[in-house]
């Protein structure tokens, strides 16, 4: 028997172009893999630090409710017309007659974003540090500046049975771009009395 002799197959190469078309497409994508990961450490820091501004701000509405509850709810005095900034302590604050709105005009929320309100009361929490340039001191991120409240006195409450009073409150985290409002009405009836310090 004789053998017949073998054509020789001829190779096209669609192996290798199909093994470098994979090649590309693996180094695409754990290119856009390491890019994601840098946006994600971005957002991840955006929400820590609005996180950090909506406690420093919430620190401060809820030191403002507590100050109102202090002295077995007598009223804690008449509000008047406020001017300058006070500092937060057990028997000084500042009741309002006016909101922030109608004392600082219509662009008060930008001078939030610039300078702070220039009326009110800084609370600053224990344990807060505050540093301008947003450099941390010993691991601990700073804040950017001491939060704030504004208590106004808006007369009796709709049931009759105490007086009403809105409280707004600003925080800022590492930066002065990262800020936090909050506002809430408390009403403060005589003879309730917190048992609990702020």
């Amino acid at each position: 028997m004789i053998a017949s002799p073998t054509i020789p197959v001829r190779q096209t190469g669609v192996a290798l172009v199909t093994s470098l078309l994979l090649l590309v497409i693996i180094t695409i994508l754990a290119l856009s893999m390491f890019r994601s990961f840098g946006t994600q450490e971005r957002i991840a820091g955006n929400m820590r630090e609005k996180e950090r501004a909506l406690h420093a701000a919430s620190s401060a509405q809820q030191y403002a409710e507590w100050w109102l509850l202090q002295n077995g709810n007598a009223f804690p005095g008449a509000a008047v017309p406020c001017s300058g900034i006070v500092a937060a302590t057990a028997t000084q604050g500042q009741i309002c007659q006016e909101t922030p709105l109608a004392q600082l005009g219509p662009t008060w929320t930008n001078i939030i974003n610039t300078t702070g309100w220039p009326i009110g009361v800084s609370y600053a929490e224990p344990g807060m540090t505050f540093v301008n340039n947003g450099t941390e001191v010993a691991g601990v991120a700073p804040y950017y500046a001491t939060p704030m409240f504004w208590i106004t006195d808006l007369g009796v409450a709709n049931d009759a049975a105490g007086e009403a009073y809105q409280i707004d409150a600003y925080g800022y985290g590492s930066a002065q771009n990262t800020i936090a409002l909050v506002e809430s009405f408390y009403e403060v009836s005589p003879g309730v009395q917190s048992l609990t310090g702020p």
